[in-house]
């Protein structure tokens, strides 16, 4: 197989050579003649990406993807930073190794992204492979994804009651010169505009009574510096379980922003996606894409956006840091109860009326196919959220915080295991606050670690079970106790304990393992996905 490989990427790099243009210098309006920008003149006739148009040779080994709809003349307006959003002016130049994306703002301090609808895979090379066909072939599988499914999936997460942002495409003509000083880098090109879920000054009705609005990474420093920060784990679900159902597989935790809310004694996180340039991708048409994209290959991962979910695995590679991190606490009940939900909710109508938003030259190419897939995809979502509850709960990761914190495994007879966390307060005064509740199927779960990480924390194991779930303790950097009480029958001790040499104090039952180490490393957690 590998043999294969290597011949097919070989024969279709010479395929590539001989069609290869230089993407770097393509203009993104098509057909329009040039005009001066004014009051009167408010749409363009643009493409996104017409170097993406390839012969058919090409097609066969790389893929004809969306290239087409890349290549298709579409009627956008035409960007007036002088009247959208009652006007906007540059503040930030952002975006990541491939967008290009600059941050505005109107009068009222509300916050808007422009990002590039097309992407520049060099900054992602090293420098010396930067000029060569290698970025050129890199650029080239852009098209696989849809230049314009964004306000697609915005109108199916309306329907879905999943926060999302309300995208609009605009072409920046070629005279822009409102931009600030790198006007140049936006001119004669199609973009996204959206409004920016970054800051409390980003907050509408539309997210209700929350407080602030935070990245990935404020969420996880407080998740586990505090106590009382905890996701809202239900919501996250739903919307993880609605990026299979778009086939969106790139979510990792730098696509998501948070909505913090104040609930009863905790303060609660509710996620807000972002950066929708996956959904709807389609990347195995050609012969070196299909054979890199298998279940054994490098780009497993790319999943394709068909009729049927072959596999919903390759949807959690990329997220799996935030997954193992908000989904430990969700049942295969409540899993099935928001397939259900989402079925529900994303009727025939909605599903149409989302795909209609669509450019109307875009529709009349891919509209009604993304349209039938959806459909079909939505039929099989109690599937899908049994497959993501399975490879979910195979190793489950529990964290405590920088706080004490009090574990509680009971082993139970059917061979089951009940695990609970309570945060332990610092006085007296205040009882312990739950965070933490789950029985564990021993069908389902092979192993579950926990956390303790600082301060110093308890952990106790009772109950006896048959054939029971490995369970393997943390300590962390506090002076932790370990009371061990459990029995499991058959082979092997089903309790294993990690901490440094003078960082536990062990009570060892028969279930019990002890490894401590000098290497503070032998409790390590990973708080920041590195």
């Amino acid at each position: 197989m590998r043999k294969l490989l290597t011949l097919s990427f070989s024969v279709a790099l010479l395929s590539y050579g001989c069609a290869k243009k230089d993407y770097f210098q393509s203009s993104a309006l098509v057909g329009a003649v040039e005009q001066e920008r004014n009051a009167k003149w408010d749409s363009a006739e643009v493409v996104a990406g017409r170097h993406y148009q390839k012969g058919f040779l090409h097609n066969v080994f790389w893929g004809k993807h969306y290239r087409a709809v890349w290549a298709q003349p579409v009627t956008l307006p035409v960007l007036d930073i002088n009247k959208m959003h009652g006007g906007l002016s540059p503040e930030k130049l952002g975006g990541g190794f491939q967008t290009t994306s600059l941050t505005l703002e109107n009068e009222n301090g509300k916050q808007y992204a422009l990002r590039s609808v097309d992407k520049d895979p060099q900054g992602i090379l090293p420098g010396g492979l930067r000029k060569t066909f290698v970025a050129n072939l890199l650029r080239d599988q852009t098209s696989a994804a849809h230049p314009y499914g964004a306000v697609v999936v915005s109108g199916l997460a309306a329907g879905a009651k999943i926060h999302h942002s309300h995208p609009r495409y605009v072409y920046v003509p070629k005279n822009e010169q409102g931009l600030g000083k790198n006007s140049s880098d936006f001119q004669d090109k199609v973009f996204l505009l959206e409004e920016k879920y970054e800051g409390k000054e980003s907050i509408t009705s539309y997210l209700g009574k929350a407080k602030n609005l935070v990245d990935s990474e404020e969420f996880l420093k407080k998740r586990f510096t505090q106590h009382s920060h905890l996701p809202d784990q239900l919501s996250f679900a739903k919307a993880r379980l609605f990026d299979v159902l778009i086939g969106d597989w790139d979510r990792h935790e730098g696509q998501w922003q948070w909505a913090v809310y104040d609930t009863s004694n905790v303060t609660t996180y509710t996620p807000v996606p972002k950066d929708r340039d996956q959904a709807f991708f389609k990347f195995d048409d050609g012969l070196v894409p299909w054979l890199f994209s298998r279940s054994w290959a490098p780009l497993k991962k790319m999943k394709t956006f068909h009729s049927r979910v072959s596999s919903s695995k390759g949807y959690l590679q990329n997220a799996q840091f935030i997954d193992e991190r908000c989904l430990n606490e969700v049942t295969q009940e409540q899993w099935q109860q928001l397939a259900n939900q989402l079925q529900i909710q994303l009727t025939d109508s909605v599903i149409a009326a989302s795909v209609e938003s669509l450019p109307t030259q875009v529709y009349a190419l891919t509209g009604k196919e993304i349209q039938a897939k959806l459909m079909s995809r939505r039929a099989q979502l109690p599937q899908l959220a049994d497959e993501l509850y399975r490879h979910l709960s195979k190793h489950v990761l529990v964290a405590g915080t920088d706080q004490k914190e009090k574990f509680i495994v009971q082993r139970l007879s059917n061979g089951d295991t009940r695990v609970l966390v309570s945060q332990q307060p610092e006085n007296d005064k205040k009882s312990p606050l739950l965070v933490f509740d789950r029985v564990f199927k021993k069908t389902d779960t092979k192993s579950i670690a926990l956390y303790g990480l600082a301060e110093e924390d308890e952990f106790i194991l009772t109950g006896h079970g048959k054939s029971g779930i490995k369970v393997a303790i943390y300590g962390g950097m506090g002076e932790d106790e370990v009371k061990d009480d459990s029995f499991v029958s058959g082979w092997g001790r089903k309790t294993r304990v990690y901490d440094t040499k003078q960082g536990i104090e062990v009570e060892k039952g028969k279930e019990t393992r002890l490894k401590k180490s000098r290497d503070v490393k032998v409790h390590a957690f990973d708080r920041e996905g590195l």
